[in-house]
């Protein structure tokens, strides 16, 4: 299924362009891609506004033909310039490619499947890579490791909490459940007692007695302690990685389509294939 082929010169100049941002002539490919991104999602949004659509419907499902074969373009030209095409149609942004391509084809067999072009929405993803905006990337990095060490922490939080909505569920159904105040049954109880905790009130429900009013008013002053407690927990393990180098090097390998490459590298660090192609 990894298919390997060797790349031609012009093979290797347009996956310079098309995969990399550390030239001018990727970067400015980049940016045309992003504007484009950006009209082909503005031209689905206008075309869901009735009386717009009524009018401009013609141009605006031209327009949207047009950005597609585009897209459709760049999606080859991004498979035939990589030495192993199925590292790039099964990556994630090979699949995100993909589905914001094909649905206006899909329109002729399937209906719906137009709505499913607003996928090119995640495609913007890459202007973190175009503006190298590697710190930010970082700090997300930061973020998920910082997640995945207080995962243990956060889940008995989260037990708690749960088993807290619980006890409180139940005893509100207990105190306002002859009152005719919503509180029907225990689940609905425990629905309100989640709402209320995390501070956000939709109020469908709410106690009618002296008793019921008293402990939603404690169940509201601790919804705010309970908000502030995971993040305080994410936060102590951030600041242990908030030191950590940044690499913001934007170069993919041809090979392997591997990028997150450290600053100066010359070989892939996946499968030591040279990155300047010499």
């Amino acid at each position: 299924m990894q298919n390997s082929r060797t790349l031609k010169p012009w093979q290797l100049k347009l996956h310079e362009v098309i995969y990399e941002a550390d030239t001018p002539a990727g970067k400015r490919f980049d940016v045309i891609l992003l504007i484009f991104i950006l009209a082909s999602i503005l031209v689905v949004m206008l075309e869901s506004i009735t009386h717009i659509d009524a009018v401009y419907g013609n141009l605006l499902n031209t327009a949207e033909w047009i950005f597609t074969i585009l897209f459709s373009i760049e999606y080859i030209a991004r498979i035939i310039s990589v030495r192993k095409p199925w590292r790039y149609i099964l990556s994630f942004y090979g699949i995100i490619d993909f589905l914001s391509t094909v649905p206006l084809y899909l329109t002729a067999f399937i209906t719906g499947s137009h709505t499913l072009i607003t996928f090119r929405a995640l495609r913007l993803l890459r202007v973190f890579r175009i503006l190298k905006l590697g710190r930010f990337i970082g700090e997300s990095n930061n973020f998920i490791t910082a997640l995945k060490a207080s995962r243990a922490k956060i889940a008995v939080f989260l037990s708690f909490v749960i088993i807290l909505c619980v006890v409180l569920g139940t005893l509100m159904y207990l105190i306002e459940g002859d009152a005719q105040s919503g509180f029907t049954s225990i689940p609905r109880a425990v629905y309100w007692a989640i709402v209320t905790l995390t501070t956000v009130g939709y109020g469908d429900i709410a106690p009618v007695t002296a008793f019921g009013q008293a402990i939603a008013a404690l169940i509201m002053i601790l919804g705010y302690g309970i908000i502030a407690i995971p993040t305080g927990i994410v936060t102590s393990e951030m600041s242990k990685t908030k030191d950590k180098i940044v690499s913001v090097n934007t170069q993919s390998c041809s090979n392997c389509n591997t990028d997150n490459h450290s600053d100066g590298s010359n070989y892939c660090y996946k499968c030591g294939y040279n990155l300047h192609h010499d």
